[in-house]
């Protein structure tokens, strides 16, 4: 079983014990929808991909994902958020194109899964530009498709016409490292940030 799938798999069970309620209702997701689009990640990435000319599409590694983008985009309470996710995403978009400039063409040179980096990198710079649970997934979901695109581009005009599969092979697991990552660094942080805020106004209020 690869890292994202593994992702996946702790998620469904911490969304089926309650853990993850407080996230899922920020998010605007109730845990049914929640464990439905886990399994329907998980079984999508097994089906085969939508042809459409040089670009393939996973269902369970980018239509999925993406929808799920999307439905967090319309459910932003703000244009302020919506902007950020926008911006975010071409940011995480291009600090993952820029590590993969970086790292070894062969995974075999990399001492470590290679789509952990990427998925690692993307998670970490989407929460910092997402800031909401739901801009940070919106980021590290469509940060790294973007980058995925971005090299698909950069090889076409060096004449290298291979077939682009967003959300194929690894970078499903790339896309689901990321989102999962940010999303759960916005609600660690956040939470955080708001107990020390309970007890600031607790001790100036004593």
């Amino acid at each position: 079983m690869s890292v994202g799938m593994i992702v996946l798999t702790v998620v469904a069970v911490l969304i089926f014990f309650g853990v993850l309620q407080r996230v899922l209702d920020r998010m605007h997701l109730t845990d049914r929808m929640a464990l439905l689009l886990v399994a329907a990640m998980f079984v999508g990435t097994l089906l085969p991909n939508v042809e459409l000319g040089m670009v393939e599409l996973s269902i369970g590694g980018a239509v999925i994902p993406l929808g799920v983008c999307v439905y967090l985009f319309v459910k932003a309470d703000e244009g302020k958020e919506r902007l950020r996710a926008a911006i975010g995403a071409l940011v995480t978009g291009g600090a993952v194109y820029a590590l993969s400039v970086l790292l070894p063409d062969e995974p075999e040179e990399m001492f470590m899964d290679p789509n952990l980096p990427y998925g690692l990198v993307g998670g970490v710079v989407a929460w910092l530009l997402g800031r909401s649970r739901r801009g940070a997934f919106i980021c590290g979901v469509v940060g790294v498709i973007l980058a995925d695109v971005a090299t698909a581009v950069v090889n076409w005009s060096q004449g290298i016409h291979q077939q682009l599969v967003l959300g194929g092979a690894g970078i499903a697991d790339t896309v689901v490292i990321s989102g999962v990552l940010a999303v759960l660094l916005a609600e660690l942080v956040g939470e955080v940030v708001e107990r020390m805020a309970r007890r600031r106004k607790e001790g100036s209020e004593a």
